[in-house]
């Protein structure tokens, strides 16, 4: 991998992390198309993938911030989850988001990884999927809840796990779970945001820990010291860029014209492939 094909993938991933039309499926389009076998290159595309994490905690920094001084402050009255006050309740919720994922990710990483060497079939026919979740989210409308339950938190980690699929959008398809179950846009935008930055740190210590059992000169392959850190720098900036205008898309309900994108993309996807 060269530099200039590590800033192409690294914008790639930064604009489409947090976009609702799949990072993972365009990682793979993407290097497909530029003949990079990503397993090759581990150590970028856990690069790219803090990079994002990064990200988001710039954009998202006073909110998080906040959030962990009301998560450690003193219980409202006596103990127990009734005394839990709004921070609290919010981080539990996240905590209980990361429960699918998790197992998935413990358990069934392997056969994920399976799935992503099958070729671009998956990812054509997971975009469409994507783009149907996105337009039935959009057409729903259903009477907004202005917090997030413990329950409905359960059910978007749900949809989250099933995010591994590439081309199946986390971001889109957490947003759109949350939203057809009825909840406020601008918060759930938020809480999507917020919600898999321990997933994906989590995945990036695995794939650190796989390559520490492999070898690392295995797990950087062609990769240059250069290359690494402009395809860093590549997704965090366009991370930063990408959180930002996401938020204001899901806040003016704007989620339909990600749909008709995933609908072509994946359309052509299929076709390329066959």
């Amino acid at each position: 991998m060269d530099t200039l094909e590590a800033l192409w993938l690294g914008l790639l991933q930064g604009l489409t992390e947090y976009l609702p039309v799949s990072s993972s499926g365009h990682l793979a389009i993407g290097s497909a198309l530029l003949g990079i076998e990503s397993e090759e290159n581990l150590m970028f595309t856990v690069a790219v993938h803090v990079a994002t994490v990064l990200s988001t905690l710039v954009v998202l920094g006073k909110e998080i911030v906040s959030l962990f001084k009301g998560t450690f402050s003193p219980l409202q009255d006596g103990t127990g989850l009734a005394r839990l006050n709004g921070d609290q309740r919010y981080m539990l919720n996240i905590v209980i988001s990361m429960i699918p994922i998790g197992i998935v990710g413990v358990f069934f990483k392997d056969t994920v990884e399976e799935v992503f060497g099958a070729g671009l079939l998956i990812v054509g026919c997971c975009l469409l999927f994507t783009a149907a979740l996105l337009a039935f989210s959009y057409y729903a409308r259903p009477r907004q809840r202005e917090n997030i339950s413990a329950w409905h938190a359960f059910i978007i980690g749900c949809s989250q796990a099933l995010a591994v699929l590439p081309g199946l959008s986390r971001s889109g398809t957490t947003i759109a779970t949350g939203l057809i179950l009825g909840n406020n846009k601008e918060r759930m935008a938020q809480f999507s945001f917020l919600m898999v930055i321990p997933p994906i740190l989590g995945e990036a210590l695995l794939d650190i820990l796989k390559a520490s059992k492999e070898g690392f000169a295995a797990a950087f392959g062609d990769l240059t010291i250069s290359a690494l850190v402009v395809g860093f720098l590549a997704a965090f900036i366009s991370g930063i860029l990408a959180c930002k205008w996401m938020i204001g898309i899901v806040k003016k309900g704007k989620l339909i014209y990600f749909a008709y994108y995933c609908l072509v993309v994946g359309i052509i996807t299929i076709a390329l492939n066959w």
